[in-house]
């Protein structure tokens, strides 16, 4: 085995560990990982120190107030014209004191990804995630990673810049294989199992799911999350895309990653090993855990998750993927053998056809009818190529705008 490339995440691997209080840049502060990785921040003030806020410029008021509780140096905000608003709300704030620097525009988090820290926390939603992960791997930073579709849509990208350790995934279900990995080699390793909640809609039939409304959608029984990643869960493309992610972390082959379905969401994800053990990483349903590992690691955050109370009964149930209902694992394993902008593709596709669904322009079952069909058009990428960050934008270009054109005709042919 040691003549295998050495896996992104590897927990045996201890990448510029720091001996004092860790400088950290907050992508995504307003988002669900930023603020509960913000709390966890503030809690613990010895370990931790956010010099860098990012948000898309959707919670302005929020935005401020993080900047100014916790002393950040610089702000930054997606959308330009949001910035006077971000302006006038520090200034509010601030009085007298000097604001912090502030950037806007599509390239602001970016360059706050390369700024001097020790770990950087990507908690963007969704492919624009890409830049700043590679800009933090570039500069030498500790990659905290909760946005998986960066390494999804650029795999070979950031493969090529990634040292090992250098990233630290935040996943709950990626953050379990990082611990349950420590226990053994990878020579030791069989197979990876990824539990999924099952979402809103486990044990329905494909025909149940036929007239599923967003409110059904996004009542998620376990997690709070955003919109995008609970409908993500509901149609079980997060599972797919963990399938993905779990290849390009670990380095293991598609076929020695499974995914069963565990509705109480307390095993986060098992590795079983060569001499028939299976690790389990279990707490109640918390993201605090999964961002103290990423913020922390290789030591642990003491209270950083609720545990459990082992004095009181639980069942813990594990049932097999209905693969006929929820076709999206067995696609994205698809699109993850064929490499190259497939991945890209379908992550584009499935985001559109979700905003589609959200605004009541697409039936929840058309999702990943409209992404399988842009993925089966797209066909195989072109072998031999390396893979470049135009090549991702120009594939996710042409995905958008067709899933947009399929998800159009789709709602026609229904109406008529």
């Amino acid at each position: 085995m040691t003549d295998r490339p050495s896996p992104l995440a590897d927990p045996h691997v201890a990448f510029d560990v720091s001996e004092g209080r860790r400088d950290v840049v907050v992508l995504g502060s307003t988002g669900s990982i930023g603020t509960q990785a913000i709390d966890l921040v503030l809690r613990n003030p010895d370990r931790f120190r956010v010099t860098a806020l990012a948000a898309s410029g959707g919670r302005i008021g929020l935005l401020a107030e993080q900047a100014h509780r916790l002393g950040v140096a610089a702000v930054a905000v997606a959308r330009e014209e949001a910035l006077p608003e971000l302006r006038e709300a520090l200034e509010a704030l601030y009085g007298s004191e000097p604001l912090p620097e502030l950037l806007a525009g599509p390239d602001a988090a970016t360059q706050l990804a390369a700024s001097p820290c020790h770990t950087v926390l990507n908690g963007i939603t969704g492919s624009i995630g890409l830049a700043p992960t590679l800009a933090a791997l570039e500069a030498g930073r500790t990659l905290a990673l909760a946005n998986k579709e960066s390494l999804i849509v650029g795999g070979p990208l950031v493969k090529a810049l990634a040292k090992p350790g250098q990233i630290i995934p935040v996943d709950s279900e990626h953050a379990a294989l990082f611990q349950a990995l420590a226990a053994g080699t990878r020579a030791d390793v069989r197979k990876l199992v990824v539990t999924a909640s099952g979402g809103p809609f486990r044990g329905r039939t494909r025909e149940q799911l036929a007239h599923v409304t967003r409110e059904d959608a996004l009542a998620h029984p376990t997690w709070a999350m955003g919109p995008v990643i609970t409908v993500n869960s509901a149609t079980l493309v997060n599972k797919g895309l963990e399938v993905i992610e779990a290849h390009l972390l670990y380095d293991v082959p598609f076929d020695r990653i499974e995914v069963v379905v565990h509705p109480q969401s307390y095993v986060h994800s098992m590795v079983e090993f060569t001499d028939g053990s299976t690790l389990a990483q279990a707490t109640p349903p918390d993201m605090g855990g999964p961002i103290a590992i990423g913020l922390g690691w290789p030591e642990r955050v003491p209270d950083a998750a609720p545990a459990f109370d082992w004095s009181k009964a639980s069942t813990w149930e594990f049932f097999p993927l209905d693969t006929e209902a929820f076709p999206s694992v067995g696609l994205a394993r698809h699109v993850g053998e064929l490499g190259g902008t497939a991945p890209a593709v379908f992550n584009a596709a499935n985001e559109e056809c979700v905003e589609a669904f959200l605004a009541g322009r697409l039936p929840f079952n058309g999702i990943m009818d409209t992404v399988t069909a842009v993925v089966a058009e797209h066909g195989v990428p072109a072998a031999g190529t390396s893979l470049t960050v135009p090549d991702v934008l120009e594939a996710e270009t042409w995905a958008r705008a067709r899933a947009r054109e399929l998800a159009a005709k789709a709602t026609a042919e229904a109406r008529a």
